[in-house]
């Protein structure tokens, strides 16, 4: 058998190992949920689930309340994500510029923003901030959630366009282009390839943290779970559902970047 093959048998088998470790831990946490709640008395009823999910009536499919809240969930994300890596990008070049104003107005949102917790953001800019501006709850929740990100993904791009060599810079220069220009025709797009995973990782936290929006009385997944639990007292199964739905959502994210950064990682 060749190396290549015995690596790959070995990887094989790895991969297997770490499949079978995972099933055999979930086996056991599964067993003592079970044991725990029969021990609570608690009498599972998953059978009462999937018309909290969709429903069918005169042959159409109808959202139920789970789904309704995650179109929501995705929804605030989705806008909150655009936002925060605009507010991410732009704070990051205001700390890599020579204006004195523009990198004491970045560290200071920076600052206030990384040593607060994002519940009291939001707690503010929904209390205070909203009835000021006139917003709603919803544009309140993603005014909280891009600004608590964007600080985040602020350095994220600032060490990203900082790990481009000094000599791409200067070839720009040389050839007219202006700092704008250089910007988004030579170091972007190259610092985009090392930037993609942590934003990956923060894009994740964006879609759990949202959860956070259902204190301010938002009908996401998270609030849509609380109210049914309320109304039926399914306790485990509505938060199991709910969880696994946070999950399905954050590793589809995973791997449908995982694929563009393997797609970016091939040379042309």
């Amino acid at each position: 058998m060749s190396l290549k093959k015995q690596n790959q048998a070995v990887i094989s088998f790895s991969v297997l190992l770490d499949v079978g470790k995972y099933l055999l831990l979930a086996a056991v946490l599964t067993w003592l949920l079970i044991r725990g709640t029969e021990g609570l008395g608690y009498h599972w009823q998953w059978y009462r689930v999937p018309q909290y999910l969709f429903s069918l009536e005169n042959g159409r499919l109808i959202a139920g309340p789970l789904l309704n809240g995650v179109m929501l969930t995705l929804k605030i994300t989705a806008v909150s994500l655009v936002l925060a890596f605009a507010v991410g990008l732009i704070t990051a070049l205001f700390r890599l510029s020579h204006s004195l104003v523009a990198k004491i107005i970045a560290r200071g949102y920076l600052e206030f923003i990384r040593n607060t917790p994002l519940l009291v953001q939001i707690f503010f800019i929904y209390f205070f901030l909203a009835p000021v501006l006139d917003i709603s709850r919803f544009t309140s929740a993603v005014l909280a959630l891009s600004l608590f990100e964007g600080a985040y993904a602020s350095e994220i791009f600032r060490a990203g366009i900082v790990s481009v060599q000094k000599e791409q810079w200067e070839a720009a220069y040389s050839s007219g282009l202006s700092t704008a220009q250089t910007y988004r025709f030579v170091i972007l797009p190259q610092a985009v390839r090392w930037m993609l995973p942590p934003l990956t990782s923060q894009a994740i936290s964006l879609v759990k943290d949202s959860a956070l929006v259902s204190t301010i009385a938002i009908y996401d997944l998270t609030m849509q779970g609380q109210a049914i639990i309320a109304e039926t007292f399914l306790t485990f199964e509505i938060w199991f559902t709910v969880a696994f739905i946070y999950f399905l959502i954050t590793v589809t994210l995973s791997l449908a970047v995982g694929l563009l950064e393997h797609r970016l990682r091939i040379p042309v």
